[in-house]
């Protein structure tokens, strides 16, 4: 459905998207709260200005479902067999408190499910992308790499966290699976760290939205990795509801 011209479109919004959030990082913070009580930043509203922008010049036939969105415009992702669904800013409370931990995020759905994923973290000046038909890709200062299909390692779970939402379900869950190591880490970065072989388990027992998930759930399936909710099916998107079930992301 995308050849490479348009990938590397999407890779450079991405990217210019990312250092519009740069641009602002070192300002002080110019912080409004939403009617779900979570933060929004000028460098959200960049972002998000920038990406819309630039994918409806892109493929005008595509509407752009953002974070961001009006509801109006949210409310059409049911209707739609294709859309770009984006998170512009993904981890704003590691961006206030300035510990890189954010990303960009954008992502193709088609009859609700996440084909492809754009994954930017502007201070690592990291960008992954990829898709069940696209493999998995990551671009460092160092060049572009194909990231192989991953393996569990080691007989301890590795287990990545959420770095602002932890909840006495997650902690119960994880006490069930025994020894294992955690870290915590903002925002989709830990479908990232999956990815890379860095990490086995990402459980995520607490609320995310579609836009939290799309994009990076397709860079992992990319890569091999699979997210199911806790009754074992595929997580989907263009739900009635915008919030995602409970779901366990794994490789």
């Amino acid at each position: 459905m995308l050849n490479d011209k348009l990938i590397n479109s999407v890779l450079a919004i991405a990217e210019d998207a990312g250092k519009a959030i740069l641009a602002v990082y070192d300002e002080p913070v110019e912080l409004t709260v939403k009617a779900d009580e979570s933060p929004l930043t000028q460098a959200d509203k960049a972002a998000h200005n920038l990406i819309e922008q630039r994918l409806k010049g892109l493929t005008p036939d595509w509407v752009v479902v953002s974070e961001e969105s009006d509801d109006v415009i949210k409310s059409l992702r049911t209707q739609l067999p294709v859309y770009w669904l984006v998170d512009p800013l993904d981890g704003t409370k590691e961006f206030i408190k300035r510990n890189g931990e954010f990303t960009v995020n954008i992502a193709l759905i088609v009859n609700g499910e996440s084909v492809f994923g754009v994954v930017g973290v502007p201070v690592q000046n990291k960008l992954y992308w990829g898709g069940k038909d696209y493999g998995c890709w990551l671009k460092t200062v160092d060049g572009v790499t194909r990231l192989p299909v991953t393996e569990k390692k080691g007989e301890v779970l590795r287990i990545v966290g959420s770095r602002s939402h932890v909840n006495s379900e997650t902690a119960e869950y994880l006490q069930k699976l025994g020894a294992h190591e955690l870290v915590s880490v903002g925002s989709s970065l830990k479908f990232c760290l999956l990815a890379e072989g860095k990490a086995d388990l990402y459980p995520r027992l607490g609320p995310t939205c579609e836009w939290d998930t799309a994009a990076a759930q397709a860079v992992l399936e990319g890569a091999g990795g699979k997210v199911e909710t806790l009754a074992g099916q595929p997580l989907c998107y263009s739900k009635p509801d915008i919030l995602n079930p409970w779901f366990v992301a794994s490789i």
